[in-house]
Order: C-alpha cells, then structure tokens, then sequence
C-alpha cells in the first residue's frame, strides 16, 4: 500500500525547518503531498499565492529524488478535514498520515470534525523546542488512531515567526529569500526587527 504523508503548513514564509522536515518525510515515505493553507488561527503577513511559490520554491531546493515532495495546491484548505477528504478521493487506496507539529497536539481534539479526522488519517507528530509533549495529551488521541513520534536527525528549532519578527535571514533558503527581497514581502522598519538570541 502507498503510504503518503500529508503536509499541510501556513508557510508565512517557508523556512530551512520546513525543509529538514521535508526531507526527513521523504526518507519514510512514499510520496509527500504538501500544501499551503491560511490557518483560522494566526493573520498571515502575505497572500497565500505568494506563499504557495515560496513553498514551491522551497521544494524544488530539496536533495529528494524528483516528485516524492510534491505541492497540491488542490488539497488547500483552512480546515484539515477537507484537505483530508481531498488527498482520500485523489489517493483512494493510500495509508494517509497527518504530520503536525507538537505545538499542535493539545489543540487536535477540538479541530473541526476531529473525530473525522482521527478516523481517516494516522497522525505523525514532529517535535518542536518548547513544546513539550505530555502523555495525557497523546493517550485521548491513541484511543482513536494511530499516533507516532518523528525522528528527525536534528532538532528544527525555527519558526516562520523567527523572520517576521526578527533580522533571521538564515531561516530562508536561498530561492525563497531572493524571493521575498524581488517581491517586497514583510516589509517592516529596522528598527522593529531585533536579532534572535541564539542557545
């Protein structure tokens, strides 16, 4: 059976984390269908075109072996349920698995139509610092699918908050910050982007 792993991300913008993840995915997975969507949770700084080329963009920059991490626009939607109902009548026979990311497990049992979403999809947990996972937390969602723990090489210690908040050019990749520099995008004053602090 093909086993796909679902991708969904705000990408405001698409940044080296989204990257490690991405290339991680594609080591363990047969294909990895990847999308941008506006999050009814956060104000997004760009429209979600410019996003999609920046995470098209992104893409294209990853050592995998062409078409495994693939963008599907058509699966974009601010509710995962619908991006999930999409990926099932495109991929019928396919295992789907829902990547999200730590920061995320608490909220999962209060997504729209979560029951749904725990029956159609196994979901696959990536870590992010200062987002600690709790037991109680995972135990409610193991009862209704089946819930695994990334295992990524390295720690991705970056957010796309890291860039809009602060002077972090590092974040991007080359193609998507020579985008961001041609397009104008996040276009604060000095003076409001203040260096991150490093560990």
């Amino acid at each position: 059976m093909t086993r796909i792993a679902l991708f969904g991300t705000s990408a405001d913008p698409p940044h080296r984390g989204h990257a490690t993840v991405l290339t991680w995915l594609a080591s363990q997975f047969d294909h990895v269908a990847v999308w941008t969507a506006n999050n009814p949770f956060k104000e997004h700084q760009t429209s979600l075109g410019d996003r999609c080329r920046m995470l098209q963009l992104l893409i294209d920059e990853l050592e995998v072996p062409t078409g495994q991490v693939k963008l599907h626009p058509e699966l974009s939607h601010m509710r995962s349920i619908i991006s999930i109902e999409r990926a099932q009548q495109q991929w019928p026979e396919a295992q789907l698995t829902l990547v999200v990311g730590s920061d995320l497990v608490p909220q999962l049992p209060r997504w729209y139509r979560a029951n749904d979403v725990f029956a159609a999809v196994d979901i696959l947990v990536v870590p992010r610092p200062g987002y600690p996972i709790a037991e109680t937390d995972l135990a409610p969602l193991r009862q209704q699918t089946t819930v695994t723990m990334a295992t990524l090489p390295q720690q991705v210690d970056v957010a796309s908050s890291d860039y809009r908040q602060a002077d972090a050019d590092l974040a991007l990749t080359p193609a998507v910050h020579t985008y961001i520099a041609q397009h104008h995008l996040y276009p604060w004053p000095e003076n409001s982007r203040k260096p991150l602090t490093t560990p």
